[in-house]
């Protein structure tokens, strides 16, 4: 068990708890609400392509920018992921724990924008399993950039490394 500068062992779960939170929040439960509420939409209604021939188009395109977004999503958690997250040696844990949350947040909102493109794409086209491929998208993106304990063990250990060199998280 990894130890804090106060000599309290740190709680990964703790860390990581408010940022997954949201993360599944955002990621998994709205998009799949929002999912749900296009299936019972498209069973009653039966939508029109409002774009014709340009549907195919328009989910390629949404497709690649959905793949960047998640590119995107991984390298800027990974650059955040580097800077100093820690106030005072003191609050070690709290500090790790807020600017951890405070990195996934936009990181998490950036990925839910993946499933915003297949929403966009089902009220353009009707297309129901085009829209539940792009919210699927959204999910396998939000796995590959969401906290897991062997991150957070080399965050500890970076940010730790960071204080120890007297690198302080010093505001906006």
């Amino acid at each position: 068990m990894k130890k804090d500068f106060n000599g309290d062992s740190i709680e990964l779960f703790r860390i990581m708890n408010k940022s997954l939170y949201f993360g599944m929040m955002s990621n998994i439960i709205i998009p799949m609400g929002l999912l749900l509420a296009c299936y019972f939409y498209e069973q009653r209604y039966h939508p029109a392509n409002n774009i014709g021939d340009f549907a195919n188009t328009l989910f390629y395109i949404f497709l690649t920018f959905g793949a960047t977004q998640g590119a995107i999503a991984f390298w800027w958690r990974q650059q955040l992921l580097l800077k100093p997250m820690i106030r005072r040696k003191e609050t070690f844990q709290t500090d790790l724990a807020l600017g951890l949350t405070k990195i996934c947040r936009p990181v998490f909102m950036l990925v839910a924008a993946i499933s915003l493109y297949g929403l966009i794409y089902f009220f353009l086209t009707g297309r129901f399993e085009e829209t539940m491929f792009m919210v699927i998208l959204s999910f396998v993106v939000f796995q590959v950039v969401r906290p897991r304990y062997g991150l957070v063990n080399k965050l500890i250990e970076n940010q730790y490394a960071l204080a120890e060199k007297g690198e302080f998280y010093r505001g906006e």
